[in-house]
């Protein structure tokens, strides 16, 4: 019994990351312990996996939108609102910038080995366009905001409506904002309970994605893509992002993000979901960092939904890795720029995309540049678990970088002591 005690205790007090660091090493190493080429194995991890992503998404729509709705008014009230909103967008901007560039740049650097050409036909092609964004931004009702699970957007108008409403007459709203108050931090402890527990999730979630990605792998067709991918991150994570914040915020740790950043990198890495990563996001943010909750109940949501550099950078390097696989001919001027604009564009109407944004991004880029590279798509769907994994793993790490970055920006963050990170 004391031994049992111990150990929940143990446990409890563990770091997060450390946490999920266990469940995914585990996780691995069940794909290889069991017979993942049984069908009823397979279904059963597909299924414990699915469970996991649904048990940690769970609470993420009442936490924004108490969390929003709170934030809103409180930097209305402070006219500190205007402030966020520019140096959220200008890093959003600037992020995706960098990474589409370097997603260019890698490409057209370094030649990767072509891959075969497959003699599958164009399927049902998805349709994704900035009017099909603007329309999915407004439902019907007000009520369906808050109902739908995959695309957050239309939740956080509805909230930021409802809490800069509040500021308009703040005596008559003042039983509103009390409840909205409450109720963030109510849900945010909850989620806080889910986030603790998803770490036995991550097994299921680990292990599928190895089961998937070994096969992609063993071929080696796509090995140099990978390589290229691990490169490219650990070059952002590692120089690029902590550069960025020594020089722009005068920090004189930078790295200390780094450390603030391995739950989340796990988490996206391995479901390849920004929206399961949304919620870890927000305790490393608001707990690892010290964002005050007005500013990262903000910013932490409008960079999961908008800043998605890591799927421009991965889609420019898939798209001109398939056009060099179907022809030898170089690229002009023209033809980089256009793929630059183009990835850049797509990527910030991927909103309603939380996992797979980057392979519907190359179908459809695919099909806007036509000149019989239409169905160009197909040579890299087997390999799409994995490139889109770190697509989420790159927009992770700028959610966490970017909300610090606007905190320090707003004023709006406290030191925390890199032992007091969770």
């Amino acid at each position: 019994m004391a031994k049992g005690r111990k150990f929940s205790y143990n446990f409890l007090t563990m770091k997060l990351w450390v946490k999920y660091l266990l469940a995914v090493v585990l996780g691995i190493a069940a794909a290889f312990i069991l017979p993942v080429n049984n069908p009823e194995v397979n279904s059963i991890i597909s299924a414990l996996k699915e469970l996991s992503i649904r048990f940690g998404r769970y609470t993420l729509l009442p936490v924004l939108f108490f969390g929003i709705s709170t934030a809103v008014f409180k930097l209305r009230s402070g006219k500190t609102l205007a402030k966020t909103a520019k140096w959220t967008f200008m890093t959003i901007l600037g992020s995706t910038l960098i990474l589409t560039v370097l997603g260019l740049l890698s490409i057209l650097l370094v030649k990767l080995p072509r891959i075969p050409i497959t003699g599958e036909k164009i399927t049902e092609v998805p349709v994704l366009g900035f009017r099909n964004f603007i329309m999915q931004m407004f439902p019907y009702s007000g009520f369906d905001a808050v109902k739908e699970g995959s695309f957050l957007l239309p939740c956080f108008i509805f909230a930021g409506f409802a809490g800069a409403g509040c500021v308009s007459d703040t005596v008559s709203s003042k039983p509103v904002i009390t409840f909205f108050e409450s109720a963030a931090r109510l849900c945010y402890s909850i989620m806080s309970f889910f986030i603790e527990w998803l770490c036995v999730g991550m097994i299921a979630v680990s292990a599928y994605w190895m089961m998937t990605a070994r096969s992609i792998l063993a071929a080696g067709i796509y090995t140099p893509l990978v390589i290229m991918l691990l490169v490219d991150f650990i070059l952002v994570f590692a120089l690029i992002y902590p550069v960025i914040i020594h020089f722009l915020c005068n920090d004189q740790h930078p790295y200390n993000l780094l450390y603030a950043c391995i739950t989340p990198v796990i988490t996206a890495f391995f479901s390849g979901d920004t929206n399961l990563a949304l919620p870890v996001n927000l305790r490393h943010v608001h707990e690892s960092l010290g964002v005050h909750s007005e500013s990262s109940d903000v910013t932490v949501p409008l960079f999961s939904i908008f800043a998605r550099g890591g799927s421009a950078l991965v889609t420019s390097i898939c798209f001109i890795m398939i056009l060099r696989s179907y022809s030898s001919l170089g690229f002009t001027a023209a033809d980089v720029l256009w793929i630059f604009f183009t990835t850049f564009a797509i990527s910030l109407v991927l909103g309603s995309l939380p996992s797979g944004g980057s392979f519907i991004a190359l179908t459809v880029l695919c099909t806007m540049y036509s000149r019989g590279f239409e169905a160009g798509y197909l040579l890299l769907r087997p390999a799409a678990p994995v490139f889109c994994s770190f697509a989420a793993a790159f927009d992770a790490v700028t959610a966490v970088f970017g909300s610090y970055v606007v905190a320090v920006k707003t004023k709006k963050f406290e030191h925390v002591d890199l032992k007091h990170y969770i």
